[in-house]
């Protein structure tokens, strides 16, 4: 009886075994199958649904290295470095020389500044991938972030070991030996290469070396024979256009350029960068007296970019530079119309408007800047200028009050635009409009100093309330001790509270820092000055301010000053 038991147990085990492995070949299909589904999600960029079905799969078999390996690239995409390790460890695990799974831990690894396991990986990939030049690629820059330059050295070695010389390498051997001070070599390293290539990059790299040895002889025969090669390249260019505008041989100089502004290789925006260079850092005597030739350049620049927003705000600037405001204007103009949705066109041409005082037409452009970016505040702020400067305080208002209806939440923009409304108010004689500005404005931030001094000089001029504006005012000269503007107010209220000895020193503070470019400041320290007595020095002070006062700003100062000279003298 027992032993039939027992063949009968190996009976069943016989069945099972067979389906057991059925069961599992069955599932490996399912999971394989899955996963193509899985990475179309993946390539899709539906990352957490990939990352679901991944799971998934590895329910099914948790022996899938590939689900395993998509799993950490869905991870790392979503976000979850850690996860994504894990899930990378847990690939290789089951495939430790795989090549992605290994080059993707260390993408991982050095994601996370963790260099040297970067390194260890690359490495060991080196030894089943001697050929694979990504590699040293990879480990090359790694080991000058390392700073280990004596390994990167040695990796150009090998990279030239298995794929023979090349540019790249030999311009990036010459940068490291520099940075090991050892120049001699490094040119050598450039001579060897010429030598066999034509390359203009490196006879380039080698006018460079000259240029810095101050050799500018041999430096122009190098960017010569790189310019042999490639007529138009860039960097020859402009390093022998600057040996000639260092020798004063403008006529080469600008030849050259001509060459560097006419060429199709070379970006707008590098070009408008050098122009701008040239005019920023060049004596303005040498822009005077080559105006022509520089127009040349500029408008050979514009000639080949006729849309190119570098180009055109470039031009417009030199244009404004050289006294041509019309020319500058249209081409400002004709950047916004070329290139609509660009904010700086945009921002150029209102900049250059209200340097130009154009307030009509400044108010055209920022009205259409803002209609373009109604996101941003500057444009309306531009319009509020021009109608400052055409004279309209309620146009300024206006602006203002959109301000406040458009950035209701914008505190910088409310407090500004509220303490606005309360200056035109002012300049419009609403005194009690102005006072509620200025307390709108005080709620956003009570220690807002423009409005605290204009809110407590205001109400100060007529004598009333001037406990309230020194208290305001004293609180403007402890946020800002050195604002001459802060200081005049502060020491006006207390002169006019009768405490014309405590105002002195507040007024010797302010001249020291800008009061003496400034009638009313200069005005209001000799006011103090006479009350003190201190005729003579008040006299010095009355005489500055009125060679300060050529736009009247202090419209009774020849009238009161006479008076006073008069009174001194009886």
């Amino acid at each position: 009886m027992k032993k039939i038991r027992i063949i009968y147990i190996l009976l069943l085990w016989a069945i099972a075994i067979p389906a057991v492995a059925q069961q599992r070949s069955r599932l490996k299909d399912e999971a394989s199958a899955r996963l193509v589904s899985a990475m179309a999600a993946y390539n899709s960029g539906r990352y957490a649904e990939a990352y679901k079905q991944l799971a998934d799969i590895i329910d099914l078999d948790p022996t899938n290295d590939a689900a395993l390996y998509y799993m950490g690239l869905s991870a790392y995409a979503k976000g979850d470095v850690a996860e994504a390790e894990v899930h990378l460890k847990e690939a290789l695990k089951l495939d430790p020389k795989n090549y992605w799974y290994n080059d993707m831990l260390a993408r991982l690894y050095s994601s996370t500044n963790r260099e040297e396991l970067t390194i260890s990986i690359y490495e060991n990939l080196l030894k089943d991938h001697p050929k694979k030049l990504d590699i040293y690629y990879n480990l090359a820059n790694l080991y000058g972030k390392t700073g280990s330059l004596d390994k990167m050295l040695s990796t150009f070695d090998d990279i030239e070991t298995v794929s023979g010389k090349n540019e790249q390498v030999t311009l990036a051997r010459y940068d490291v030996l520099m940075q090991l001070k050892k120049p001699d070599e490094a040119f050598k390293t450039l001579e060897r290469y010429a030598d066999d290539f034509a390359s203009a990059r490196v006879l380039t790299a080698m006018g460079d070396h000259k240029m810095q040895m101050y050799d500018d002889s041999l430096a122009l025969r190098y960017y010569d024979e790189a310019l042999s090669y490639e007529y138009d390249y860039a960097p020859a260019l402009l390093g022998s256009s600057e040996i000639y505008r260092q020798r004063r041989q403008y006529d080469k100089y600008f030849k050259v350029t001509s060459v560097f502004m006419a060429s199709e290789m070379v970006e707008p925006s590098m070009k408008s960068k050098y122009l701008s260079s040239v005019m920023q850092h060049s004596d303005p005597q040498f822009v005077r007296n080559f105006q022509i030739q520089i127009d040349s350049l500029v408008n050979t620049g514009l000639a080949c970019h006729q849309k190119d927003s570098t180009m055109l705000s470039m031009a417009g600037s030199y244009y404004y530079a050289t006294g041509r405001e019309d020319t500058s204007a249209a081409l400002l103009q004709r950047n916004v119309k070329a290139n609509p949705e660009c904010f700086s066109a945009r921002a150029d041409l209102v900049q250059a408007l209200s340097y130009m005082g154009r307030w009509n037409e400044l108010l055209d452009a920022a009205e259409e800047a803002s209609a373009a970016f109604p996101q941003e505040p500057g444009f309306i702020n531009m319009k509020s200028v021009a109608h400052y400067n055409l004279g309209d305080y309620m146009g300024v208002i206006k602006d203002n009050e959109r301000l406040l209806a458009t950035f209701p939440k914008d505190s910088a923009v409310v407090l500004s635009a509220y303490s606005t409304i309360g200056d035109m108010q002012h300049e419009l004689g609403n005194a009690k409009q102005a006072h509620k500005a200025y307390d709108k404005a005080l709620k956003v931030n009570a220690d807002y100093a423009p409005v605290l001094n204009n809110y407590a000089y205001f109400i100060s001029i007529d004598g009333k309330h001037l406990s309230k504006a020194y208290k305001m005012s004293q609180k403007t000269v402890k946020l800002e001790p050195d604002n001459a503007t802060y200081l005049d107010t502060y020491a006006w209220i207390l002169h006019m509270q009768g405490k014309d000895t405590e105002a002195k020193p507040f007024f010797k503070h302010a001249m020291i820092y800008g009061g003496k470019e400034s009638a009313t400041i200069l005005d209001h320290y000799a006011e103090v000055l006479y009350a003190l007595g201190e005729y003579d020095l008040a006299t010095v002070y009355w005489e500055l301010a009125k060679g300060k006062n050529a736009d009247h700003k202090v419209p009774d100062l020849e009238e009161r000053v006479a008076k006073r000279l008069e009174a001194i003298k009886k």
